[in-house]
């Protein structure tokens, strides 16, 4: 019969071997993070990280304190959703083949309906509306780029919060699906106005001269125009982003692209139909238009309070104005130039919402993604960059498309559809457009078109990069502020570019180009 003493020595030993097996659990779990966080700069992720639990399971399935299932949930720890970028918990990045089967079908579907929107534009330019007050022109770019001020950014905001699990209650959706229309309704009626202001502006500096009535038809045109649109897209916005989260599809790669297929063409639409109707009553009953601008503008105080009740849109209210504003003002500018180009070459209409709403939808993707990623790796600590990395490190052209990095992987994807989808977007054009004037599809309006096209979306996502990366450094969520940026800047870099590729082939392709000319 064993002794006391013997007694005490068993006891002291199974102490002993809890410890021994307590050191050998914390030293498995701080090997298993090391690997976690070597895994996500790695671009093998899966296959680096599967070894290792492997060998740990083999090595201590036997243990009465560490099971291969308690190992495991040591390796997972704090692993959160898949978002389609390489993350800091340990979760496996989306291949290229699925981001590029998840985006080219939107990808083509807004284009479709860029191409409608082109198409539609080639018609109402002939118009009333648009002879009469030419001025309209310097407003198209800058409407059909709320979607990208707006909408995009909308639906940017909608991917993240479904992406951290924000959207997955029915009080949830409520409340920041409400407060999200109540801000888009304020922000397009600001937007809107500034608009029609600096549109009335750049319409006075050449003429020396301005005409108040067109001025305020040009304001009531905008203001109808921005919220009517505005409030259908983030309906649908809103709807997309649900199913997506609904159906395990990454919102960050099909909500931007939907907002772009019906935008343009139903802004557009809404601004011809708007803007005649306001016409006519201009010359009858004046005070119509001034009565539309005022009721806009007195509704947004309560828009306003409705947004600034709310934690997930106050941030936005209060801050995010810049560059709903300064991009108004970049696709302004793009504006004029739309409307000097039409004087000289009615074509470039249709063409002209196809290049930018292409080049600012594949740049919002990827702000969106960027985005994403950035919240999650850093668990929405803004300021501070994943792996401690500065911004400079994101100024280089090798790192953007051609390193292992999960955006610039993303980015290769992106660029891949320019070209194709041009073609077949261009081909459309040419099938769907009726009129007596043909749009150019010779040899070199093709291949000046796509060099266009390409340099322009390579522009935008090199600045993505930067732009997404700065803004999180100096604490401004992208998800508010890089986008409209971003469509902005496809705006202005589209507009003028195609611009350059018409004089071109008005030099050196004449017989291409005299179908086109008045």
């Amino acid at each position: 019969m064993p002794s006391d003493g013997d007694h005490d020595k068993s006891l002291d030993v199974e102490k002993n071997e809890g410890k021994e097996q307590e050191a050998v659990r914390q030293g498995i779990a701080e090997l298993t993070q090391l690997s976690n966080a070597l895994n996500q700069k790695s671009s093998n992720v899966s296959s680096d990280s599967q070894p290792l639990s492997e060998s740990t399971s083999l090595k201590f399935g036997n243990s009465t304190s560490a099971s291969p299932f308690e190992l495991s949930d040591m390796s997972d720890s704090g692993k959160g959703r898949c978002v389609g970028e390489g993350n800091v918990d340990g979760s496996v990045p989306e291949s290229s083949y699925v981001l590029f089967f998840q985006v080219v079908f939107p990808f083509a579907i807004a284009g479709i309906g860029m191409v409608f929107a082109g198409i539609v534009l080639d018609r109402v330019q002939h118009w009333r509306l648009f002879i009469e007050v030419p001025e309209t022109f310097i407003l198209v770019p800058a409407l059909l780029g709320l979607k990208g001020n707006l909408e995009m950014t909308l639906a940017s905001r909608l991917s993240t919060f479904a992406n951290m699990g924000h959207l997955d209650s029915a009080q949830q959706r409520k409340e920041v699906i409400a407060a999200n229309l109540a801000l888009i309704q304020v922000q397009a009626t600001v937007v809107a106005f500034l608009a029609s202001a600096f549109a009335i502006a750049l319409a006075w500096i050449p003429r020396g001269q301005l005409d108040w009535s067109h001025a305020t038809l040009l304001c009531a045109s905008s203001l109808a125009t921005a919220c009517t649109a505005s409030l259908f897209l983030s309906l649908l916005m809103s709807l997309v982003v649900y199913l997506s989260r609904k159906y395990n599809i990454n919102p960050d790669n099909v909500a931007t692209p939907i907002a772009a297929s019906l935008g343009d063409l139903t802004t557009l639409g809404i601004l011809s139909l708007f803007g005649t109707m306001f016409l006519d009553a201009h010359l009858t009953e004046s005070y119509l238009n001034l009565a539309v601008i005022f009721g806009f503008l007195l509704v947004v105080p309560v828009w306003a309070k409705l947004a600034a009740g709310k934690e997930c849109t106050a941030d936005a209210l209060s801050s995010g104005w810049t560059p709903v504003i300064f991009s108004m003002l970049l696709s302004s500018g793009g504006g004029f130039i739309l409307e000097n180009a039409i004087r000289r070459y009615s074509s470039i209409a249709v063409f002209q919402p196809v290049i930018n709403g292409v080049g600012g939808n594949l740049a919002a993707v990827q702000a969106s993604r960027m985005s994403t990623a950035l919240h999650k790796e850093t668990n929405d600590q803004m300021g501070i960059l994943p792996n401690d990395r500065t911004v400079s490190y994101y100024t280089s052209l090798r790192r953007a498309f051609f390193s292992s990095e999960p955006d610039s992987r993303s980015a290769r994807v992106l660029i891949f559809l320019v070209v194709p989808g041009h073609i077949f977007f261009n081909w459309l054009i040419r099938v769907l457009h009726f009129g007596n004037v043909v749009p150019p599809s010779g040899p070199l309006f093709t291949s000046l078109y796509l060099i266009a096209a390409v340099l322009q979306v390579v522009i935008i996502l090199f600045v993505c990069q930067y732009i997404v990366s700065l803004m999180w450094q100096w604490h401004i969520d992208p998800d508010n502020a890089a986008i409209p940026y971003l469509t902005a800047l496809g705006d202005l870099l589209g507009t003028l570019l195609l611009f350059i590729v018409f004089l071109v082939l008005d030099r050196y392709d004449t017989k291409d180009i005299v179908s086109i000319k008045h």
